[in-house]
């Protein structure tokens, strides 16, 4: 049967290594004064003698400090804990001394007779001692409490913040997927090799999208690679109607933001303004320097009867950079045209 030692604070026996020498010693040099230093018999066995009887006296105050903190587990009632693990503590120390300064009085070889003077001081520092070594102990396990609390905190709040990100993944829009379908169609019908090409790019888009689902971030090189496929597809279906131009700093394509971002502005410009040839929709990606990527386009508001909110996606968008890394993703409207800046993130991690 294994006996398992008292862990009060976790940190007990740490405290004990730390301690019992000194207090051996200082215990040692009260009882024998200058003999305890100069008599080799006397010091090595007065030392382990009464380490070892530290170590006991230690343990036994571990158990009971144990069982207080089970019978007064709340928080309220640590004054009254900790006042009845002194008391306990100081008592036994009183049988320590006891038996410290009365059983040197055996060894013959220690000419030593029972000093009350020195009992009397003895005790009165080992209940000092006692008062400290139980208030440094409670204040680690508090301590050590109080990491784990945060620990725990910092759990609940990732896996909080993961939940509301899946709650936030990118939806294929099936107005765009019944569109493009019906672009393919055609293609099929007049241009069996532009079909197949379209037929590849829309391949890339809703691979991308699905995969977008399962990454928190991706660089945004990757993300203007999907655009440029997306891109293809909006250009088969509007024609010049819109137009899409990018001009991205080589520094800036190794950064990261959140997968489909740029995707989700595009689609919240060609759904609330109208286009035509002659007067197309014109969109602009660019570096914008300080860590930031402007996404910016012509604005000409569609007359829209029904309600659709079509500020759902970038209302999702500036959700996930919030969770994400707390940057904040600014929107400047105007009469002529919409600004939005979208921060870059670095790439610490060596995503690709």
């Amino acid at each position: 049967m294994k006996i398992k030692l008292p862990q009060y604070s976790g940190k007990d026996y740490m405290v004990l290594a730390i301690t019992i020498l000194p207090l051996t010693i200082a215990l040692n040099s009260i009882i024998f004064g200058g003999r305890y230093f100069t008599q080799g018999n006397i010091f090595f066995t007065a030392t382990i003698f009464t380490a070892i009887l530290f170590c006991i006296d230690f343990t036994i105050c571990g158990f009971i400090a144990m069982w207080l903190k089970k019978r007064m587990p709340a928080e309220e009632q640590t004054p009254r804990r900790l006042f009845y693990m002194i008391a306990c503590f100081i008592a036994l120390s009183g049988i320590l001394l006891v038996t410290l300064f009365n059983g040197y009085e055996v060894f013959g070889s220690f000419n030593y007779i029972f000093n009350e003077r020195g009992f009397i001081w003895a005790y009165v520092g080992m209940a000092i001692i006692n008062i400290f070594l139980t208030l440094v102990i409670e204040g680690i396990a508090r301590y050590i409490n109080w990491q784990d609390n945060l620990k725990e905190t910092e759990q609940i709040k990732k896996a909080f913040t993961q939940s509301q990100l899946l709650g936030l993944k990118s939806q294929v829009n099936p107005h765009f997927l019944f569109n493009s379908l019906n672009t393919l169609s055609s293609l099929i019908a007049e241009d069996e090799e532009e079909a197949e090409t379209f037929l590849n790019e829309m391949t890339k888009v809703y691979r991308y999208m699905l995969r977008g689902d399962d990454e928190q971030l991706v660089p945004l090189k990757t993300e203007l690679k999907f655009i440029y496929s997306y891109i293809h597809l909006l250009n088969k279906r509007y024609g010049q109607s819109l137009q899409v131009t990018t001009k991205i700093n080589g520094d800036d394509k190794e950064k990261l933001l959140p997968p489909l971002s740029l995707q989700v502005l595009i689609e919240n410009a060609f759904t609330q303004n109208s286009m035509s040839k002659t007067e197309p929709l014109l969109i602009t990606i660019c570096s914008k320097g300080n860590n930031e990527v402007l996404v910016r386009n012509n604005r000409k508001p569609k007359l829209v009867s029904n309600a659709i909110d079509f500020e759902a996606g970038l209302d999702n968008l500036v959700t996930k950079y919030r969770l994400l890394s707390a940057a904040k993703v600014v929107i400047k409207d105007d009469e002529k045209s919409r600004s939005i800046f979208l921060p870059l993130i670095e790439n610490k991690g060596g995503l690709q």
